[in-house]
């Protein structure tokens, strides 16, 4: 076991960071070379200045956070991991220990364990790491935004399901926003990260799916309706299906890995967090004609809620407040692409 086991609701009041950020692919190119789809003057500091100008207009809590430069290669190094036959709702209740450059300590054949160097944490003054720096133009304009909206009080008195959730599409959308503005409607950029949104709505349905299904697996274990070499077995299978169904995913997503950043439990239930309450979300934002002002403040009136579910309950009045005064237009369905894999997992 590495040292420094910390209890992780404490480490996600304080804004656990970006996992999308965690399951990012390595940066497809660096600042210097990304002449593509960024000009010579688009630094990541002028790129902050342009996304903290449009929170200001959106109405986001000032912070400090990607203010500053760091030489720091990432913000820190944690290792999360779970039972092998365990699977939280969250990353709250995954358990953590502090890992290295080199990783992690633990024991992979008692535990499942997830890897996860951050490079954002959204602190209120985190600062741009070298690995924030060296991440795409897509990345980096999500990052901030995300990490910012974090900032909300009333989203970190709720549940990690909904502030990641929420968080996830506000940074896609403000990313998109300052993408237009900066490099125009016609710009590589601008186009991958119109996809987003939509890309990240297709693997929240896969994420949701088998983490239902992995969790049925377990409880019939639990409840002795299952031997445990049997369901170690099937869990195997599921985890293959998984891999199979995000990566059937296209086009690739460039913001976040269409896939969890662990095979496993450990990565399942971080990816959750993330996933369980975005097809809401997203309906809402669908509901608001997808615009982003719209969607703000309505998310701002819903998270206002003292509860998970009073939060919830307001969100569904909210997407059926709009569509009621529409007679004529159909309510609309969030994107559900089909995750019944056959029995060769395809």
């Amino acid at each position: 076991m590495g040292a420094g086991r910390t209890s992780l609701p404490v480490v996600a009041r304080a804004c656990v960071a970006f996992v999308i950020a965690l399951s990012l692919a390595p940066p497809r190119r660096g600042w210097a070379r990304d002449t593509t789809t960024s000009p010579p003057d688009s630094t990541p500091r002028d790129l902050v200045g342009a996304l903290k100008h449009l929170e200001k207009t959106l109405g986001f809590r000032k912070t400090e956070n990607f203010r500053r430069e760091s030489d720091e290669t990432v913000a820190d190094y944690r290792c999360y991991y779970t039972g092998k036959l365990e699977l939280p709702e969250s990353y709250e209740g995954l358990k953590l220990s502090t890992g290295t450059k080199d990783g992690c300590t633990l024991d992979t054949a008692k535990f499942d364990v997830f890897f996860y160097p951050i490079e954002a944490v959204g602190s209120g003054k985190t600062p741009l790491t070298a690995a924030m720096q060296r991440a795409s133009t897509e990345r980096f304009l999500v990052v901030v935004p995300h990490e910012d909206f974090h900032s909300s009080e009333n989203l970190q008195k709720l549940p990690a399901t909904l502030n990641e959730a929420a968080s996830t599409l506000i940074g896609f959308l403000t990313a998109g926003e300052v993408a237009r503005e900066k490099f125009g409607a016609d710009s590589e950029v601008y186009r991958n990260l119109l996809r987003e949104p939509d890309l990240f709505l297709q693997k929240t349905t896969i994420v949701n799916s088998y983490h239902a299904q992995v969790g049925q697996l377990y409880a019939a274990v639990q409840s002795g309706e299952v031997p445990e070499a049997e369901a170690l077995a099937q869990k195997e299978i599921l985890f293959q299906q998984i891999r199979q169904s995000c990566q059937a995913i296209s086009p690739d997503p460039r913001s976040f890995n269409k896939c969890p950043a662990a095979n496993n439990n450990a990565g399942l239930a971080f990816d959750k967090t993330y996933t369980k309450y975005y097809p809401i979300m997203y309906e809402l934002y669908s509901a608001k004609g997808q615009n982003l002002t719209a969607t703000i403040n309505a998310l701002k009136r819903a998270l206002a809620s003292k509860s998970e579910a009073e939060a919830l309950q307001v969100l569904r009045e909210l997407i059926q407040e709009t569509h009621s005064r529409l007679p004529s237009s159909p309510l609309q369905k969030a994107y559900q692409p089909a995750v019944n894999p056959d029995e060769s997992g395809n």
